[in-house]
């Protein structure tokens, strides 16, 4: 029999894929999974089904880090997005479609609407095709009282999701024109690209420079977008395409590769709907070292006075 370590490190990815849906946060879900660790290596018994125990074990931990998360997510300084998630450690095949949609931006945001309970309710069974009994013990309820959170969160689920419907290719040849425009400073191609009513939402958390409020229209994003960037790139900022969340997005650097920001594009009926970017550093330090955004902000301002 493989010994604790070994059944831990196989079940590793299932577990953080289920804490990182139920708390947003990538440092938060990989204190759970630590945790879980500590508690499974300290139990003189090994469990029947050390799956069900660590993934019981997981989601009550991250139940706990989430309703004492919610309360600083109410203070916090302007919007509150995930932090963002380059690649999903777990992968299932039979259920690649619920996996894929449950990562995005849109979904967690989602997700966020919802009770710790709901959440995780929803998380264990449609995300990951628990059964209510497993889920039950997991969350501390009976399976009735899980039905009834499943019917709630499912619920409040629907009411806010839009299908991103376009396949894979479609969106990234639809991400490969707005970066090639993004580069050029070009308006008029990604005015093309946007949809009329698209939305542009930055999180600094008030640990970086960040809209003010989210710019709304295809005319004034695209504005934005061709006067900034070209600025940025003259400060030598650079960007690298990559899927962020499971959508089509990109990590932005400084002149030394620390990490900028992020940016994720929603698109839905061949169009781009919302414009996500993370700068919040406290949100970037698991892509790699984090770059000063305040000085980078100084020089974009300094470049724009020079080109006046």
């Amino acid at each position: 029999m493989a010994d604790k370590a070994e059944q831990f490190e196989e079940l590793r990815p299932l577990l953080f894929s289920i804490a990182y849906r139920i708390l947003g946060s990538v440092a938060e879900a990989e204190d759970a999974v630590q945790e879980t660790w500590l508690r499974f290596d300290g139990s003189p018994t090994l469990p029947t089904s050390v799956k069900a125990f660590l993934s019981t074990t997981v989601t009550r931990i991250s139940i706990d880090v989430l309703r004492s998360a919610r309360v600083r997510r109410e203070e916090y300084v302007g919007p509150w997005f995930p932090e963002p998630l380059l690649s999903d450690p777990y992968q299932d095949p039979a259920r690649s479609a619920e996996l894929a949609d449950s990562v995005s931006m849109a979904a967690l945001l989602l997700l966020e609407r919802l009770s710790p309970l709901e959440r995780s309710v929803f998380v264990l069974r449609e995300v990951f095709g628990f059964g209510f009994d497993d889920i039950a013990s997991a969350v501390g309820r009976s399976e009735a009282a899980c039905r009834q959170l499943l019917v709630r969160a499912r619920r409040h689920m629907e009411a806010g999701r839009p299908r991103f419907a376009a396949d894979r290719a479609e969106r990234e040849e639809l991400a490969t024109r707005f970066f090639d425009a993004l580069r050029e400073g070009d308006v008029a191609a990604l005015r093309d690209l946007l949809a009329a009513d698209v939305s542009m939402v930055g999180d600094g958390g008030g640990r970086a420079p960040q809209l003010a409020r989210a710019v709304v229209g295809a005319e004034n994003v695209a504005r934005l977008l061709a006067s900034v960037f070209p600025l940025m790139a003259r400060v030598d900022v650079t960007f690298e395409p990559h899927e962020v969340n499971g959508q089509p997005g990109a990590i932005f650097r400084d002149r030394d590769g620390k990490v900028l920001h992020t940016l994720a594009l929603d698109v839905l009926d061949g169009r781009i709907q919302t414009i996500r970017s993370v700068i919040n550093p406290d949100k970037l330090g698991h892509l790699g070292p984090v770059a000063d955004a305040w000085a980078i902000d100084r020089e974009v301002k300094r470049a724009r006075r020079g080109a006046q």
